[in-house]
């Protein structure tokens, strides 16, 4: 997914069935990493991750590892 001239390409999940619901959205930042906001208050503050660190995310959410939080200085 590319940024294209007018910002991120925002996409959501395959499984929000758009009745309105709780739905986090998700852009490629291309270097930057990911960005995730939600999708009732697009313009509201966003949350960016690289992408080793999105892509651990994912990965342990379809294998049902039990995520940590971490913080690094």
């Amino acid at each position: 997914m590319t940024q294209s001239p007018t910002g991120p390409q925002w996409r959501k999940s395959s499984y929000s069935n758009g009745a309105g619901g709780e739905c986090v959205e998700v852009a490629d930042l291309e270097t930057a990493g990911v960005a995730l906001r939600d999708s009732k208050q697009p313009q509201g503050p966003l949350i960016t991750v690289r992408h080793h660190v999105w892509s651990g995310f994912l990965s342990g959410l379809r294998h049902g590892t039990q995520l940590a939080a971490t913080s690094r200085p």
